[in-house]
């Protein structure tokens, strides 16, 4: 049987982990919009209607950034709710927009999502054998998971403010 090459979804990008497989990245004032998602045991409730109306709120703003340098992360605060920051090219109206400096060592992983809690353990011990202290730690869902399965991949990425 020929390997056929992955065809894009038209949803979620095709995603390359070279560019962030064990690196040192420093943002300063790097622009994202802001949304909070409402969860359940830190299990997503809404999170289609929140990415929906982000997107389109950025599309309208005219704020898309480049598929290549557009981050979306995630902040576990707590089991009721996360806190979603699409990288935007400028201020959206409608939505929170935030300012993230600061220096990130990134990893990783592939798996399911159910894998994350033991993702974050692993990133809190990369992050100690650099000899650095996470202060707070963001996760990019590199897709959906319709895309992860059409991909045969499911890529997360954890960055580990430094």
């Amino acid at each position: 049987m020929e390997n056929k090459p992955i065809q894009p979804t038209g949803c979620c990008p095709l995603f390359d982990p070279a560019p962030w497989t064990d690196k040192e990245i420093t943002w300063d004032n790097k622009l994202f919009a802001q949304d909070r998602v409402r969860c359940l045991f830190h299990i997503p409730l809404n999170m289609g209607q929140v990415m929906t109306r982000m997107c389109a709120r950025i599309k309208e703003a005219g704020a898309d950034v480049k598929p290549e340098n557009f981050v979306m992360l995630s902040e576990e605060n707590s089991p009721w709710q996360s806190v979603q920051y699409m990288s935007v090219a400028k201020e959206v109206p409608g939505l929170r927009n935030v300012r993230i400096s600061g220096t990130f060592l990134t990893k990783v992983f592939e798996g399911s999502y159910k894998e994350v809690r033991h993702w974050y353990l692993e990133m809190l011990q990369y992050v100690a054998a650099k000899g650095k202290t996470a202060s707070k730690i963001y996760i990019y869902y590199t897709t959906c998971p319709k895309c992860a399965k059409a991909y045969g991949k499911n890529y997360v990425v954890l960055f580990a403010q430094v």
